[in-house]
């Protein structure tokens, strides 16, 4: 197995946008044309259900990766989402990624509180967590609860930003997405803040040490939620003050989500960051798809 600085990369693009079956199979071919390995959809009331929009994005596509970034533990029973998890890797002939985390402290209140379900605590969602990831281990091992015949359960990505969820995410899943964000007071995220490097290089650190022996199996996936192409850089860097308000352009600079410059200078940025971070999986939001296809073929 490679090491992770030379792992080669893989590259995320998650699609937020479902407005109809034409629209949304044409973004879904373009994402693939312009060389992403995965297609991704996240899971929040109010938008697209994850599975559906999966399904017509393998119709879609051909070779890409189909992913959920990230499901919320606590929207969902174990056993239904094996069966939906079972059902849609076998219909997508195995190309389905399965992403969990604990929620999103900031946006999983107002989708509880929609959907009439309690809101957990930091901790609870922690919980959730766990156990989704215990029963899905479980409960997929076992016939009864899946449909088609037997299947390994897809490669599995388990975000976090606290060492219990990425102690968790080293110790049970083939992707582990570090969060990027920073907290607020009260131990809260601060979206749209993101974390300076040094913060982000300390959850990595832990990440690795966490990892021992599996460091050589196991990718290391960051989101960037920032990829803007220009030769003026420094200016750039000075407009995303909105989505890093305590940092100053430099130190936003440093950040491996923010990806500003020429193509040849984000493609740098990303060998940088798999050299200082271990990061090789990079997932970035849907207003990065042509902005990344350069990016994308200097790094091949």
């Amino acid at each position: 197995m490679p090491s992770p600085t030379e792992r080669p990369f893989r590259f995320g693009i998650v699609l937020h946008t479902v407005t109809n079956r034409r629209e949304w199979r044409e973004t879904c071919r373009r994402a693939e044309q312009a060389g992403f390995d995965t297609i991704a959809v996240i899971d929040h009331l109010g938008q697209a259900a994850p599975f559906p929009a999966l399904m017509l994005a393998a119709e879609a596509t051909e070779r890409v990766r189909l992913g959920t970034y990230v499901l919320d533990a606590t929207f969902h029973h174990p056993a239904l989402l094996v069966r939906d998890v079972a059902t849609l890797d076998l219909l997508t002939d195995g190309r389905l990624e399965l992403g969990l985390a604990a929620g999103r402290p900031s946006a999983a209140p107002d989708d509880l509180r929609r959907a009439g379900m309690p809101c957990p605590t930091p901790a609870e969602r922690a919980d959730a967590l766990e156990g989704a990831v215990a029963a899905l281990r479980r409960l997929h091992a076992d016939q009864r609860f899946r449909p088609g015949p037997g299947r390994p359960l897809p490669p599995l990505l388990v975000a976090g930003r606290g060492e219990r969820a990425l102690r968790l995410a080293a110790r049970e899943a083939d992707i582990v997405a570090v969060n990027g964000t920073a907290a607020g007071p009260g131990g809260q995220v601060g979206l749209p803040a993101f974390a300076g490097a040094d913060a982000i290089e300390r959850r990595a650190a832990f990440v690795r040490a966490e990892l021992g022996e599996r460091i050589t199996e196991v990718e290391l996936n960051h989101e960037a939620p920032a990829v803007v192409v220009t030769n003026a850089r420094r200016q750039a860097l000075d407009r995303l003050s909105a989505l890093a308000p305590s940092l100053t352009a430099e130190e936003r600079g440093q950040v491996p989500g923010f990806l500003v410059g020429t193509p040849a200078q984000i493609a740098e940025q990303i060998r940088r960051n798999r050299e200082k971070f271990g990061f090789t999986y990079v997932t970035v939001l849907d207003g990065g798809l042509d902005a990344m296809a350069p990016v994308i073929e200097l790094l091949r």
